[in-house]
C-alpha cells in the first residue's frame, strides 16, 4: 500500500492545537517537541496504517506518542486516513466516537 495522505476531524484538529497551545505555555519550545512527536505518530500511521491493530469499534485504531502522554486514534478511509482524536492518556475512553463518519 502506498502512503496514504491524513486528514483530521475538525474536532480532532482542535484538541492538537489546544494540547500544544498548553505545552508552549508550559516551556519555551515544548510545544515544538510535542507537535514533533505527534507528526511523527502520523508519519508512521500514514507508512503503514494497517500496522497498529484495531484498538476499539468501527476499525478505530491508534498510536501512542513518545515522550508525552497521547494518542493518535485514527480510521482508514478509502482515500486518505482519518485521525479521529489527539487524546490524552487521561481523556474518558471512547469520548470521541461520535467524530466517526
Amino acid at each position: 500500500m502506498s502512503q496514504l495522505p491524513h486528514r483530521f476531524d475538525l474536532e480532532a484538529l482542535a484538541e492538537y492545537e489546544e494540547a500544544a497551545r498548553y505545552y508552549a505555555a508550559q516551556q519555551p519550545g515544548l510545544d515544538l517537541r510535542f507537535i514533533a512527536c505527534i507528526e511523527d505518530a502520523i508519519a508512521l500511521i500514514c507508512e503503514a496504517p494497517e500496522r497498529s491493530r484495531v484498538f476499539a469499534g468501527r476499525e478505530v485504531r491508534r498510536v501512542l506518542t513518545r515522550v508525552f502522554p497521547y494518542a493518535v486514534l485514527y480510521a482508514i478511509e478509502p482515500n486518505h486516513v482519518l485521525i479521529v482524536a489527539v487524546a490524552h492518556y487521561s481523556r474518558e475512553p471512547g469520548y470521541w466516537q461520535h467524530r466517526l463518519p
